[in-house]
């Protein structure tokens, strides 16, 4: 292949990346607009069919991937952190339904914009990762931001604190899992399916879903698809651009889902909660922004020693 075909080959690899990623965090921002459609039912219903239909969809996935023999090499110990990690993701999904369901839309998006920057300083505890300057200035301002919502609503925001550090708590578990994503959630899934099937069971026996119909399941068991599909987009994005571009994309789902808490279902935001949000998307924007200056440092001193 020669040099000009090579380099549009790699352009198009990575316009399809970003196409990816958007479709994946565009989903995942728009998803609150599904969960407040299923409020029907109770926040622990919806996460229960959410569980047992993704384990069908996520093994047809492995079984395209041909990882089954990934699955299969899986030690006791690696069984132990993803089994830990399902009761995290487990916590997650279902406080972000309860918020969801709640009409506090808004304070999830808040969670989830802390969340890379909780995520920063796990890393900085637990696994010893050197925090850059302006690494420490963003951490900060977030800090800040997340006082002012204290001292504004006279309590912490603790559904968007959850949200953030439970998540920040999984991926750090993740991270120490050399576990592609569909692998480690078909088996995260799995491990926390049997109570799925059983609260359902029990809600069946007693008597709650006698009269629930046939579309009401349908579209509860729509809840696997909304999981398993921008994951799939999320790891074709990150098989095609690198982790630090991919960062930039992540803030699409928490930005989307402010604007629907306001714009679509008319959520009331504080005056102190916009200013919570200020700091902390300057926060972000520094981060993002040293992160490219840092990445693209480090791309030039790997080819100057080519």
């Amino acid at each position: 292949m020669s040099n000009s075909s090579a380099a549009e080959h790699e352009q198009t690899r990575t316009r399809a990346g970003y196409a990816y990623a958007l479709a994946a965090y565009g989903f995942w921002g728009l998803a609150p607009i599904y969960f407040v459609w299923v409020s029907f039912a109770h926040p622990l219903e919806v996460l229960a069919h959410r569980v047992v239909w993704s384990v069908p969809l996520l093994a047809i996935l492995i079984t395209l991937a041909r990882q089954w023999p990934a699955v299969q090499a899986l030690r006791w110990r690696e069984l132990r952190v993803l089994m830990l990690c399902s009761l995290l993701l487990s916590c997650n999904w279902l406080i972000f339904i309860f918020a969801i369901q709640q009409g506090r839309i808004a304070e999830t998006s808040l969670g989830y914009f802390i969340n890379p920057l909780v995520s920063i300083v796990l890393g900085w505890l637990f696994l010893k990762e050197k925090m850059r300057p302006l690494q420490w200035a963003a951490t900060a301002l977030a800090a800040v931001g997340v006082a002012s919502e204290v001292v504004a609503q006279g309590e912490l925001p603790w559904l968007g604190l959850s949200l953030a550090f439970s998540f920040g708590l999984y991926g750090l578990l993740r991270k120490q899992l050399a576990v592609s994503s569909s692998v480690g959630l078909g088996v995260e899934t799995l491990f926390v399916a049997p109570l799925g099937v059983a609260y359902l069971l029990w809600m069946g026996f007693d008597g709650t879903t006698v009269d629930r119909e046939a579309v009401q399941i349908w579209m509860l068991g729509l809840g696997g698809f909304v999981t398993v599909l921008p994951l799939i987009w999320f790891a074709s994005a990150a098989a095609r651009i690198p982790l630090t571009m991919l960062g930039f994309c992540q803030y699409l789902a928490p930005s989307l889902s402010l604007l629907i808490a306001v714009l679509v279902f008319h959520e009331q935001v504080p005056a102190g909660r916009w200013l919570s949000f200020a700091l902390i998307w300057m926060g972000l924007l520094m981060f993002s922004i040293e992160a490219l200056h840092h990445y693209r440092r480090q791309l030039r001193l790997a080819n100057l020693t080519l």
